[in-house]
């Protein structure tokens, strides 16, 4: 998973990176990884890519040194993947940033193959030869040296692009509308599925592949999605409410407590009070900034990410009966722990309820999930879960509840991870 923004300011006197560095904090959550940024000027391409997070990559010398009116950036979650990648070919050049996953070959690739047709045809037409022949489920951001930023997303919608603008200054693309929101701008609208929009001075332009199939990723509202974004005219807030709304009603459970996991699940958790009328609780202290420990690449970091993250309040659980909700297991060796820690600071009973279905498939469009002989659910039946983490008892939100909750219809929607079904 990765997260992008790119930003036109139609005014050369502007220098924009400041303005993608906070950009970037603002995505920070869709990769923890890598963070990096380029700008132009001049026809030069200036970047900035470093591992680690985006206050740790960039410094005030460091945002000093990239001069220009137009730049993009990106942040991964993929320790091999650092964006923006700066590719050349018979003295042309682009940037790229990429969030999602091709079903054959690689950013590298794509760039390439986007220059190549660049030279050939206008920013849009090139962009939409380039989508037809790269399936996937993807969004993406191109920056050329001569002054243009394409856009895109694929033709299913699989991930989230939008756009606005700061007044007449700006023109601003990022995966989010939160990121919008950090810069200051406006959302205007989402980019629709299938459309490429080409930015230079005093022009944007856009087209469109037409093609009618939709598929937008249902993990970005149990989980990747920060609450605060629009998504596909949805507010992500609003379906982790109903999220938890549902939970409550297929899987609900006699209890003293309801705490949620920091942060994703604390709105199902709420709404799951809300509808039982048990009591919510703060159940959880973080220790030093936040870190979204499913992304972490290995094990050991995940479960000391989770130690860090996550220490029990004892007054909030002792000797309670304690619903402990979450948006989704994976391989259950962090919830295992987190049970552990519960009991350990004396909840006399752990009830585990998930707000998505289980993960059963690997996804081929970017989301980070193990291979498949990993995966809990795929494995275990959720009463052998609950035998395996030490809870009491376990449950899943159904895929009709996911689908209630996002309220798009069942098939306009991704849910391969679930399901092992994809659109393509």
């Amino acid at each position: 998973m990765s997260g992008l923004i790119g930003i036109f300011a139609f005014d050369e006197l502007w220098s924009i990176a400041r303005f993608i560095y906070y950009g970037l904090m603002g995505l920070q959550h869709r990769g923890q990884e890598s963070a990096g940024i380029t700008t132009v000027k001049d026809g030069r391409f200036y970047t900035r890519v470093c591992k680690g997070l985006v206050e740790e990559a960039f410094k005030e010398d460091t945002l000093k040194g990239l001069p220009g009116h137009i730049g993009c950036g990106g942040v991964s979650m993929d320790p091999a993947v650092s964006q923006p990648i700066v590719i050349e070919d018979r003295g042309k050049s682009l940037a790229l940033t990429f969030s999602g996953g091709l079903l054959e070959g690689d950013l590298k690739d794509f760039g390439l193959a986007l220059l190549r047709e660049l030279s050939k045809s206008d920013p849009e037409q090139a962009a939409l030869t380039v989508m037809e022949r790269f399936k996937g489920g993807y969004s993406f951001l191109a920056l050329t040296n001569d002054g243009h930023i394409v856009a895109g997303r694929d033709p299913m919608g699989v991930k989230p692009l939008c756009v606005g603008g700061l007044g007449f200054d700006l023109a601003v693309f990022a995966s989010e509308s939160s990121a919008l929101d950090v810069v200051g701008a406006d959302l205007s609208r989402e980019v629709e599925p299938g459309e490429v929009m080409s930015v230079e001075m005093f022009s944007i332009k856009r087209a469109s592949t037409g093609y009618s199939r939709r598929a937008y990723c249902s993990f970005e509202y149990v989980y990747y999605a920060r609450p605060d974004s629009i998504m596909n005219g949805i507010h992500v807030y609003e379906v982790r409410r109903r999220i938890g709304l549902l939970l409550a009603k297929e899987n609900p459970v006699e209890a003293d407590v309801v705490i949620g996991v920091p942060e994703t699940a604390i709105p199902f958790a709420m709404a799951y009070s809300q509808a039982t009328g048990i009591p919510v609780e703060m159940g959880f202290m973080r220790t030093g900034r936040s870190v979204r420990t499913a992304i972490k690449p290995t094990q050991f970091e995940r479960l000391v990410g989770v130690q860090l993250k996550l220490n029990p309040v004892r007054a909030a659980v002792k000797g309670k009966r304690v619903v402990l909700i979450d948006d989704s297991v994976v391989r259950g060796t962090t919830l295992r722990n987190t049970v552990y820690l519960l009991r350990k600071r004396g909840a006399k009973e752990v009830h585990v309820r998930i707000g998505s279905p289980a993960i059963v498939a690997r996804c081929p469009y970017g989301t980070a999930v193990p291979p498949e002989d990993e995966l809990i659910g795929r494995a275990l039946k959720p009463d052998e879960i609950a035998q395996v983490i030490g809870a009491d008892s376990f449950s899943y939100l159904s895929v009709d509840g996911l689908t209630e909750a996002i309220g798009l219809p069942k098939d306009s929607l991704c849910l391969g991870c679930f399901t092992g079904e994809y659109p393509i």
